[in-house]
């Protein structure tokens, strides 16, 4: 996994990268009531607002971290957003996006990087 300023995990598998919010974010966002997804195949460029979250505390937006397009969004978080705060790191991914150049990865923290970030 790689990890980016914004408290987004990274998880790429092939040219396609799952991404969701840190553990961090997900407690400093308290309880969430909202997510809003992009649409399956919608280009993307790298910081562009593709995600807004709302929760009791605040509204946040998660950034595309990669050029590229929307291959998948986890539909179960319109439902039931409470699931980011649940599991995070695991079942409450937002999308999945296909990469057009994977080298930024490189840019992100890995997993100790991240932890020395926030703390």
């Amino acid at each position: 996994m790689k990890y980016t300023e914004e408290h987004e995990w990274l998880e790429a598998d092939g040219d396609v990268v799952t991404v969701g919010i840190t553990a961090h974010a997900a407690e400093q966002l308290g309880e969430v009531v909202y997510v809003e997804l992009p649409e399956v195949g919608t280009e993307v460029s790298k910081d562009d607002e593709i995600v807004v979250i709302e929760s009791v505390k605040a509204a946040s937006d998660i950034l595309a971290p990669l050029d590229g397009e929307i291959v998948e969004v986890n539909e179960v978080l319109t439902d039931n957003p409470g699931l980011v705060n649940e599991d995070p790191t695991g079942d409450a991914w937002f999308f999945k996006i296909k990469a057009s150049d994977l080298s930024p990865m490189d840019d992100y923290m890995d997993e100790a990087g991240y932890k020395d970030f926030i703390s």
